[in-house]
């Protein structure tokens, strides 16, 4: 699964995985996906001591978090305290019942685009929400992560407090550790998929029109008839690549208006789009009702030059969108990170005020202990670290963007971030920040 995974033991529900402690990680965030921060929102809305979250966010980012084991219901570690003392540190989590199951595998063979996405290794939001209309909550609650200490506290201790935030990370890499925490193995979860698959694909589904079919030129008698006819054809497997245009070396010459390479360009592009909407749609991804705002003509030139271009339409796409060479290698490296919105991060600078400033000065406020926390210089949406190549940069969606000073220039170092300590420590010389999610290399197009 991870690197961070050491065995698996045990099978069927009854099973057991440990992971490999986590190295220490000063100046970043513990939870980068929906689900991993939905994980810690249950954890720091159930304690009662922001003192011990913040000795036990301490602890973690130390090392002090030993070999972490989940199995369903519970999740342990020893845990060495701010004395060095070790401790055994338990979180229950209360295991999905027999026929929570059986309602959960009902509604998720209902939708291939559940289990395509659970093997991608991610949880999406719909996936949660279908599960809740059915009465599964597979994400906890406030009040859900019940802490067992040796330490006797009677709350979330410090000792519990850093397993919560170590099992953020883990979750962040793999969610079916939460479907282990509720009471199904990987394997087992998937197994019980693929034969609800089978078994429903088995029996097919009646058709109740034939019952109903009788002699006559009545119209919905007709229409109904039309549940009588062969399936569709299964559909087509997904190239591996996009396709290769047909060239555009003839024996005739071109108009003087029309310029051949510029052209291929353009095919070439439309090609990579079709593949990925094509992609999209047999993975049942789902859709943004709102209507993609349409391109501006610079902005278009960097989408193009962000694809395979030879150098004579490269000169052109600098030209065109007004950057000149340097600058729209810049803004291609901002758009491969996140299409549109990285690119209006990278040229916009506007003024934070009111109820966005004050969000942005509390996840600032939080992201670090005191005696972690960068100097930071504030000029409209751009906080830069005094004494430091590194700057943070909020977006209008409340993402924090890492940038770095190179060449005399401030340039992206990776992709957005919802906690700033994430997105600060990508702009670090030799930072790498978390890659862009499937949503934002979508809205690259």
């Amino acid at each position: 699964m991870t690197g961070h995974e050491g065995r698996t033991a045990g099978h069927g529900s009854d099973v057991q995985r440990t992971f490999a402690a986590f190295p220490p990680a000063r100046g970043r965030g513990f939870a980068v996906t929906w689900w991993g921060q939905a994980w810690l929102t249950a954890l720091e809305e159930s304690a009662l001591d922001l003192q011990q979250l913040k000795a036990g966010r301490r602890l973690a980012r130390a090392g002090a978090v030993g070999a972490v084991s989940v199995r369903p219901g519970r999740i342990t570690a020893v845990v060495r305290g701010r004395d060095r003392t070790a401790h055994r540190a338990d979180v229950l989590v209360e295991p999905l019942t027999e026929r929570q199951w059986e309602r959960f595998l009902d509604m998720a063979v209902e939708r291939a685009g559940h289990v395509a996405a659970l093997l991608d290794r991610e949880m999406p939001p719909h996936l949660v929400e279908d599960a809740s209309v059915t009465g599964i909550d597979l994400l906890p609650g406030m009040g859900d992560l019940e802490p067992e200490c040796a330490c006797d506290a009677w709350d979330h201790c410090e000792h519990t407090a850093a397993l919560c935030y170590q099992v953020a990370r883990l979750l962040d890499e793999d969610p079916f550790v939460l479907f282990l925490m509720r009471g199904r193995g990987e394997e087992a979860l998937l197994a019980d998929l693929q034969a609800r698959g089978d078994t429903e694909s088995a029996h097919g589904v009646p058709d109740s029109s034939a019952s109903r079919a009788r002699p006559g030129v009545d119209a919905v008698e007709a229409y109904a008839t039309g549940a009588a006819l062969p399936p569709l054809p299964d559909l087509p497997g997904l190239p591996a690549e996009p396709g290769m245009p047909p060239s555009l070396d003839t024996e005739t010459a071109p108009d003087e208006d029309v310029d051949p390479d510029a052209l291929e360009v353009l095919a070439a592009a439309t090609a990579v789009e079709a593949h990925r909407l094509l992609a999209e749609t047999l993975r049942d991804a789902p859709r943004n009702p709102a209507a993609a705002p349409e391109l501006t003509l610079p902005q278009d030139a960097v989408r193009l030059a962000a694809g395979p271009s030879d150098a004579h339409v490269s000169e052109r796409l600098a030209d065109g969108s007004g950057r000149g060479r340097d600058g729209l290698d810049v803004a291609v490296r901002a758009w491969r990170l996140g299409g549109e919105s990285a690119l209006c991060v990278l040229d916009e600078e506007w003024r934070v005020e009111g109820e966005t400033l004050a969000r942005a000065c509390a996840a600032l406020e939080a992201a670090w202990d005191e005696d972690e926390r960068p100097p930071l210089r504030r000029d409209g949406n751009r906080w830069t670290v005094d004494g430091s190549p590194g700057q943070l940069r909020l977006g209008r969606d409340g993402r924090w963007w890492p940038y770095r000073a190179e060449a005399g220039r401030w340039v992206p170092a990776g992709a957005p971030a919802r906690d700033p300590a994430t997105a600060l420590a990508a702009a670090e010389p030799g930072g790498a920040g978390p890659q862009p999610d499937r949503a934002e290399e979508s809205e690259g197009r």
